[in-house]
């Protein structure tokens, strides 16, 4: 079942982002609080989780982010994109994906976009077959504090 993740989710969560790129869990602490309400209490924010046998098994990231171009249209933001490997090639993530397209399209974005570090051709497949391409757009990070 593909829903947002309600506040009981957290410890769930951040144990499937092990998967992700995380090396840890955050300590618990007010900071964490925060922010997880920060999250929850977003209309914007959508963290959006797929679950199986009362278990999640997977999750995305959608921002809805206002703009002032495309007829002030907003558009959509995709990240932490991840499924536990036990859960891999089974359509949760699709799910997921599925439902952050729906929530843009209620929200009328005009655009969705990702980013993934992966050089892996089955990811890079995934997003494509998700609808997704890399070649409208050429994207560039510069991280900060790392």
């Amino acid at each position: 079942m593909v829903r947002e993740a309600v506040k009981e989710d957290l410890a769930e969560i951040l144990q499937l982002y092990l998967y992700l790129h995380e090396q840890s869990i955050p300590e618990r602490s007010a900071h964490l609080s925060a922010v997880w309400e920060q999250i929850i209490s977003d209309e914007n924010h959508h963290l959006i989780v797929n679950v199986i046998d009362g278990r999640i098994v997977s999750s995305c990231v959608c921002v809805v982010i206002p703009n002032l171009t495309r007829n002030v249209r907003p558009y959509a933001f995709v990240e932490n994109v991840v499924t536990h490997p036990d859960h891999r090639g089974q359509g949760y993530a699709s799910g997921c994906l599925d439902y952050a397209k729906q929530i843009a399209e209620i929200n009328h974005c005009y655009k969705m976009m990702l980013l993934t570090g992966s050089k892996e051709q089955s990811t890079l497949e995934f997003y494509r077959n998700a609808g997704y391409n890399s070649t409208d757009k050429t994207a560039f990070i510069q991280w900060i504090g790392m």
